[in-house]
């Protein structure tokens, strides 16, 4: 995979995401795409969802915030009236008490998604600032296994079985790591047909051309629950593959972000290779605060150092954001 990456899978499952980022579709050409990790519903998560969007619709999502809008919060915002109404009226009766529903346009009017205001007898009245767009194309699933060998495939067969039916999907993927070896037709038999094997080579880091696609993939019919794939989206949207930053220490005098080519990586400097999140946290035995000193005084940044990796990765997601804006 890379120097320092050990046998991480998700060390494999970041890389994958920027490269996604930086030059999906792996067999079609360039499309404008918001990345995600470890979304999916109750039955099933995925390692990688890339949005396929359309890059004027994103540009008025983006007029609701940069934060995700939740299932009450988008039946308020899609259900808004032109002109003011009372929301019951307004709204569908869903059979949920309207008091949720009441909180829910608060909620809403104060991320200034609505307007609101008090109509006669005191009740709630709201309308909408904008209409809520229809900005997702597609909807990509990607499972990442970079040892893909005969027992994985086996393994990873009913997942992505129920991926394929699910129709949440669009397309999905199986990503492996490149051995120089030609991938076994034996071992593609495992896996369902209509499901593409994508090959990376991160030797070298990120790159643009570090995919090979094996197999291709076949388009699903996405005819699941439209709510479910919106809330995925809606979701993908808000937290990005960069949130590893929410579930780990970077506060820790050992945390860094390296560099691989065109992909930032955290690294553990105390064990020398990329941690999980399951390791980088206060329990670990290597953990070590930052100095209060760090934080103060502006130095080295504003707050010390995890405060400044976790705004540098805000700000790389809030660039890619943008930038598939303006992919059009």
């Amino acid at each position: 995979m890379f120097r320092g990456a050990g046998d991480s899978e998700f060390a494999f499952e970041l890389l994958v995401s920027r490269w996604a980022e930086l030059a999906w579709h792996p067999a079609e050409g360039d499309r404008p795409v918001v990345v995600a990790r470890q979304l999916g519903t109750r039955e099933r998560r995925w390692d990688t969802v890339v949005l396929e969007v359309d890059p004027n619709a994103l540009a008025e999502r983006r007029a609701f915030g940069e934060r995700e809008l939740d299932s009450d919060l988008l039946r308020v915002v899609r259900g808004a009236p032109v002109d003011y109404r009372w929301y019951r009226d307004a709204l569908d009766d869903l059979g949920v008490p309207w008091r949720y529903v009441r909180e829910a346009v608060h909620r809403a009017a104060g991320r200034d998604l609505i307007e609101k205001r008090r109509g006669r007898n005191g009740r709630i009245e709201f309308r909408r600032l904008r209409e809520y767009p229809d900005w997702v194309e597609r909807v990509v699933a990607i499972e990442n296994k970079p040892d893909l060998d005969a027992s994985a495939a086996a393994t990873l067969s009913d997942q992505l079985r129920h991926d394929v039916q699910s129709g949440l999907a669009d397309e999905v993927w199986v990503a492996t790591s490149a051995t120089g070896d030609r991938v076994s037709p034996a071992l593609l038999e495992d896996i369902p047909v209509e499901v593409g094997v994508v090959e990376f080579d991160f030797s070298e880091g990120v790159r643009a051309d570090a995919a090979e696609v094996v197999w291709h993939p076949t388009a699903l019919d996405a005819d699941g629950d439209p709510r479910t794939r919106l809330l995925l989206a809606e979701r993908a949207y808000g937290r990005g593959w960069r949130s590893f930053h929410e579930t780990m220490r970077p506060d820790c005098r050992h945390f860094e972000l390296r560099r691989e080519r065109r992909a930032l990586v955290p690294y553990c400097a105390a064990n020398g290779r990329v941690p999980t999140a399951a390791e980088c946290k206060g329990g670990c035995p290597e953990f070590s605060p930052e100095p209060p000193q760090w934080r103060t005084n502006g130095w080295p940044i504003e707050g010390g150092p995890g405060k400044g990796i976790r705004a540098l990765l805000e700000r790389r997601r809030a660039r890619e954001r943008r930038r598939a804006v303006d992919e059009e």
